[in-house]
């Protein structure tokens, strides 16, 4: 059975030039709808091995095109569609397909995307499988880019070191470009929390400490993060309504955002509401 019309799409779709997103996803649509053809959607140990190898090709370019697209429910669907591929050994895929493969980056932005959405447990499930694998074939993760990125990351939001999750996601610090749509994602869950934390610590902030406690670029950054949540920004503080303004001074002010980060790390050690 002729895979052409598959390699056609598949290499439109890889193209360095930018494609639309109407582009991109009915160029999916069609690469599905071949893969159906080739009844090449779900592996079985009877595909032959250059079906298999272009199957997952272009799985794995679906998935990691619907991080570009920002729609992470497709790229968790491709995840899944793409686990009984992984299971395959990887000489079932001929000689050159391993060197090809996605795998490694693909379900570290899974870990990732389980990272955002506090989903600890799944995080562990996936993380442990691969540890298991790995043993076996006598080797570990760390050297793996891909998967050691999420693993930091979990074991600092663990910690509570969020300027470590803050420096490590600048652009510089992730080993890809679409593992930068979920870091910011994760940053604004955690600027999220700890916005909430300030509330209840004290009735207003300094502009200048808000911005290194939640970690934004600027003081312009601040004042519109403070309108979106309804705090009044003036005289070059945030004032929190839900907290009526007394006389604290600037040292009780450094204190109390103390206590916002103590509250935001026993936040982060309850494994499930980090959304």
């Amino acid at each position: 059975m002729s895979t052409s019309n598959l390699s056609n799409i598949v290499s439109q779709l890889q193209t360095p030039s930018p494609l639309s997103p109407q582009k991109i996803t009915s160029l999916l649509t069609s690469a599905k709808r071949e893969l159906l053809t080739l009844d090449a959607l779900i592996p079985t140990p009877t595909t032959p091995s250059h079906i298999l190898a272009l199957a997952r090709q272009t799985l794995e370019t679906g998935a990691l095109l619907s991080i570009r697209l920002q729609q992470p429910d497709s790229f968790t669907r491709y995840y899944q569609q793409l686990l009984p591929f992984y299971e395959f050994p990887e000489s079932s895929y001929g000689t050159d397909a391993s060197s090809s493969s996605q795998r490694s980056k693909v379900t570290g932005l899974y870990l990732l995307l389980l990272l955002t959405k506090g989903d600890y447990a799944a995080f562990h499930t996936v993380l442990e499988g691969l540890e298991v694998e790995q043993a076996g074939k006598g080797k570990g993760l760390e050297g793996d880019e891909f998967i050691s990125y999420p693993v930091k990351l979990e074991r600092w939001l663990m910690e509570g070191s969020y300027d470590r999750v803050w420096g490590a996601t600048k652009r510089e610090g992730v080993p890809s470009e679409e593992f930068g749509a979920f870091s910011e994602v994760l940053i604004g869950t955690i600027r999220d929390e700890i916005a909430s934390c300030s509330e209840k610590a004290y009735p207003s902030l300094p502009i200048a400490n808000a911005k290194n406690l939640l970690f934004l670029e600027s003081e312009g950054s601040v004042v519109e993060f403070a309108q979106a949540r309804g705090w009044v920004a003036k005289d070059g503080r945030i004032y929190f309504p839900q907290q009526q303004e007394d006389m604290r001074t600037e040292k009780d002010i450094l204190v109390a955002s103390g206590q916002v980060i103590e509250n935001t790390i026993g936040y982060s050690r309850s494994l499930e509401n980090i959304v």
